[in-house]
């Protein structure tokens, strides 16, 4: 069969599925694209060819972005449980770098996602072409090298004959629970576009099995062992729950135990917020409730979680002394931390197993009754929080809750960086696994609504609540367009403060006094201390083709919120809020390292509490 290397491409994805439990999904759902050398040739003209001839077999779409289409391809990877994705192409130069991002925070994530930076030119006979940077040392590095810290498979086709094993490899990849994170395949510009007799069978219908790992017996009976002994154990869920879809078998095991179930960031919703063994967010962002346990667990049963500093509040959360840990997790990487009883497996699989092998456990009423009455101490301080009456400004707690009481059980929140994140794992009610969408493995602003893009290509069935504040929303708003363009729903709650409202609280912490974390102009001592910028973000959303409602009240967002449910297309709700009205505390601590020298006084008080914090850690040996 002969075609060109981007034509090749687009047929082979379109033939690759996975499965798991029998069910099938397409492996690359679509495609997005901005073209311009590099690429316009060769995928580009793949992709127009594709949509003449075959309409429905590489859908694409156009983006504003090249790190918000990577952005959007997680999101839609995260919601289908990694079991399908977007490819993503770009030019050379500054196209393809602007993808990078994009890639470490997939990789961060464990999240798939397949892009095709263009490149230069293989033959090298116009060295060099406009946007290329040379290196004097070697003629084999182009820009696109700065993908391979960030993939975790990456291949450069100099020649056709190197395609399928470069597009095998991209598969297997994409398809293993353990390798998966950004593949990157760089295209030289003249390769896309030539020609080649390729072999059928390369274009054949092909499925990757997406397997549940079952644990050894012998590492799940080293499990069980500790566990049989604990007397104060607590769950921490992570994201792994969610992707095995091991959901319902978590419920089962904790109702058997009696065990109490924390959440991370990515594992929020692997048990509703209102199931009586449900303590909530664990950690520096986490609830006082799962807290308080976990400083006296005497074993911590971690299920696919990568125990990131926020989840162990930086090495202070489980401080019993002699805790010891088992770690389920499809990484042996992951599972070995902390030096925990490791099993390697499925989380659906081993947690059935478990709950087999412990049948005659489960934890004494006293405890159970203990967790329940913590859960519900915090739940109150949250419907305190969600209906504060703060003026003149609402306080974020109260539009995180008009929010919250706007979505519907299957309704889904988006957002990344800043205050919001740790404010919704504390706060937010979630009540179905895919309820809850909050990027904070790599934290990056401007990822909140191409995320929420992705989230509801992935999804369009579910309302999608994009929670945004100013800063992340100046990062990137472009793919408000996109989804103007695909019709797509959204609403978007754009949060405005006047600056970085999450690192000023992490500065005034450290005793830098929230020292350029705010909108200003200067002032005459020529520093950012002036009155706030006239900024208006909501004509800027308009400008875009979106549809703006505007909400100085909770009131106001509240009728909002219902006016944007029953509206089409993109909806953005302007609401300005109190940066410095602070959320109820997580009884934890996070480790930023102050400054131990310094003529400010606000510096020196942060470095003596520092200290004081340190003191708590542990290395978990």
């Amino acid at each position: 069969m002969r075609l060109t290397v981007g034509q090749a491409v687009v047929r082979f994805l379109a033939a690759q599925r996975t499965e798991r439990d029998g069910v099938e999904h397409r492996l690359i759902d679509g495609w997005f694209g901005i073209f311009g050398h590099g690429n316009v040739a060769g995928l580009g003209q793949a992709l127009l060819e594709a949509e003449l001839t075959d309409p429905g077999a590489a859908p694409y779409r156009q983006a504003r972005n090249e790190q918000g289409m990577v952005h959007a391809a997680a999101g839609f990877a995260r919601m289908r449980n990694r079991m399908s994705t977007l490819a993503c192409t770009s030019s050379i130069g500054p196209g393809a770098t602007n993808m990078v991002t994009g890639a470490a925070l997939a990789t961060v994530n464990r999240l798939p996602v397949l892009l095709f930076p263009g490149d230069v030119f293989a033959t090298r006979v116009a060295d060099p072409v406009l946007q290329q940077l040379e290196d004097p040392r070697t003629g084999d590095i182009s820009v696109n090298d700065t993908f391979r810290p960030v993939s975790r498979y990456f291949d450069r086709v100099w020649r056709p004959e190197q395609l399928p094993s470069a597009l095998l490899n991209a598969a297997r990849v994409l398809t293993d629970p353990v390798e998966t994170g950004a593949v990157t395949i760089a295209l030289p510009q003249d390769v896309q576009a030539e020609a080649w007799d390729w072999p059928d069978e390369l274009f054949a219908h092909r499925v990757w099995h997406v397997a549940r790992q079952v644990p050894e017996p012998a590492a799940l009976a080293r499990a069980v062992e500790v566990l049989k002994n604990a007397i104060k154990p607590l769950i921490v869920a992570g994201g792994g729950v969610i992707y095995s879809e091991a959901t319902e078998a978590l419920r089962l095991f904790a109702e058997a135990t009696g065990i109490p179930v924390a959440e991370t960031q990515a594992g929020k919703g692997a048990l509703a917020y209102d199931h009586p063994l449900s303590v909530g967010a664990v950690g520096a962002t986490g609830t006082p409730a799962a807290n308080e346990l976990a400083r006296e667990a005497d074993v911590v049963i971690g299920i696919g979680t990568r125990y990131s500093d926020f989840t162990t509040a930086s090495r202070t959360a489980f401080a019993a002394e002699g805790v010891r840990f088992v770690n389920i997790n499809v990484a042996a990487f992951d599972a070995a931390k902390h030096s925990g009883a490791s099993v390697v497996g499925d989380a659906r699989e081993t947690l059935i197993q478990l709950t087999e092998a412990l049948a005659d456990y489960r934890t004494e009423d006293a405890y159970r009754e203990r967790a329940g009455r913590l859960a519900a101490e915090w739940d109150a301080t949250v419907e305190r929080a969600y209906h504060l009456g703060h003026t003149p400004l609402p306080a974020q707690t109260e539009v995180i809750g008009a929010v919250n009481d706007a979505a519907e059980p299957r309704d889904v929140v988006v957002c990344a960086a800043g205050s919001m994140p740790g404010d919704l794992h504390k706060l937010w009610r979630t009540r179905d696994p895919k309820g809850y969408h909050v990027e904070y493995g790599f934290s990056c602003m401007g990822y909140e609504i191409a995320g929420g893009l992705g989230v509801k290509l992935a999804a369009p069935d579910r309302e999608v609540f994009v929670l945004v504040g100013d800063g992340s929303y100046l990062m990137m708003a472009q793919e408000l367009v996109t989804a103007v363009q695909e019709r797509v729903k959204l609403i978007v709650v754009l949060v405005q403060n006047h600056g970085y409202a999450s690192i000023g609280r992490l500065s005034e912490s450290v005793g830098a006094q929230r020292f350029g974390t705010a909108y200003r102009f200067r002032d005459g001592d020529g520093r950012l201390a002036g009155n706030t910028l006239p900024v208006d973000l909501a004509a800027n959303a308009r400008s875009l083709g979106c549809e703006v409602i505007r909400a100085t009240s909770i009131d106001e967002l509240t009728g909002a919120l219902a006016e944007a449910r029953k509206a089409e297309g993109v909806i953005v709700v302007h609401v300005d809020a109190d940066p410095y009205q602070d959320s109820p505390g997580s009884g934890s601590w996070w480790d930023v390292p102050v400054a131990a020298s310094s003529t400010l006084n606000t510096v020196r008080d942060a470095h003596a509490r520092y200290r004081e914090g340190k003191r708590a850690q542990r290395h978990y040996m």
